[in-house]
């Protein structure tokens, strides 16, 4: 098959053409294949959703149902670093909205969104389990603790002055 172009860019499909050979008969591989997939790609790609659908005969509605239902899963690509800001109770009573706030101010992007350099994805989310550091974020796997609005720019210019991939 072909390569197919998606927004000016071209989607090799050949390791999905891999990992589909090696799940070739094996039945209830669904989930097991969107994860090495996205395990390639970073996100679910629409052509690569289309070239499995084809040959799992399966509809790529049901893909998508199924992509969405489970939060590991991305229709989108992603930052080459993700910002998760907890808003569970502790966090929230210490003010993560006006942390999330600011960082999406500072980042220029909303929350659920990548920045336009695809460097940093901010998302909100329920628990990261260090309640004792609230409000905290978390940035690939770094936990930042004790955060305050006026940090959260120091925050982000130290990833980016830390010789992080992609933030030099």
């Amino acid at each position: 098959m072909k390569d197919q172009t998606v927004r000016n860019k071209t989607t090799d499909l050949s390791q999905t053409e891999k990992i589909l050979e090696k799940y070739k008969n094996v039945r209830g591989a669904l989930i097991p294949i969107l994860q090495m997939v996205q395990a390639e790609y970073g996100y679910l790609p629409e052509p690569v959703v289309d070239l499995i659908s084809e040959r799992l005969h399966v509809s790529t509605h049901e893909i998508i149902g199924v992509a969405t239902f489970y939060a590991q899963f991305h229709l989108k690509p992603r930052g080459q670093h993700i910002i998760k800001v907890c808003c569970g109770t502790a966090c929230h009573v210490k003010g993560a909205k006006k942390v999330l706030e600011k960082l999406s101010k500072t980042l220029e992007v909303s929350t659920g969104m990548t920045t336009r350099d695809n460097v940093f994805t901010l998302e909100e989310v329920a628990c990261l389990g260090a309640c004792s550091l609230a409000p905290v974020m978390m940035v690939d796997e770094d936990i930042h603790g004790k955060l305050a609005p006026d940090t959260v720019a120091t925050v982000i210019e130290e990833i980016k002055e830390s010789g992080f991939p992609g933030t030099a």
